[in-house]
């Protein structure tokens, strides 16, 4: 009898802060701030307009580039952030050449469209959403998830291609 062991495949996690240094890297005119990466660029561009508290402006980006290349890469899932979540998205889809660069690496170079309701939704989509992107091997900060889980997230997906 042969028995084959393998060793455990170590499970690692898709971390946005390389993502978006890549991204910068390969698209040096993303970043107009000379002796910074993309993600210090998005971080300190959240501080300066929403989040005061470095750490957090970290989880909340961090969450953000995770929703929207899920949202890239899984169409056709609805899905949607909370407020503390959103602001990380909002970040990145108004540094439009960052999003247009995201969207031509993670969503086949096609634009993702942002048609937010008026309305939050009240159905569970925001830790629905969390799921997804666990599922699409990124790290969830729970606790950024569930402040807003039952005032859920704006989102809406009948717009083509939207999120």
């Amino acid at each position: 009898m042969t028995v084959l062991i393998e060793a455990p495949q170590a499970t690692s996690l898709r971390d946005p802060r390389a993502i978006l240094d890549e991204i910068g890297q390969g698209n040096p005119l993303l970043i107009p701030d000379p002796g910074i990466g993309l993600w210090e660029r998005q971080v300190q561009l959240l501080m300066r307009d929403t989040v005061r508290v470095r750490s957090l402006a970290e989880r909340i980006l961090g969450q953000g580039v995770a929703y929207l290349i899920t949202a890239m890469e899984k169409p056709g899932n609805d899905m949607g952030p909370g407020f503390e979540v959103d602001q990380g998205v909002h970040q990145i889809i108004l540094d439009t050449p960052t999003y247009f660069a995201i969207c031509e690496q993670y969503n086949n170079g096609r634009y993702k469209h942002h048609a937010p309701l008026i309305q939050r939704r009240r159905d569970g989509i925001v830790m629905r959403t969390a799921e997804i992107i666990r599922q699409n091997g990124f790290a969830v900060d729970r606790e950024l998830w569930e402040v807003d889980a039952s005032d859920c997230g704006p989102c809406d997906d009948k717009v083509p291609d939207s999120h």
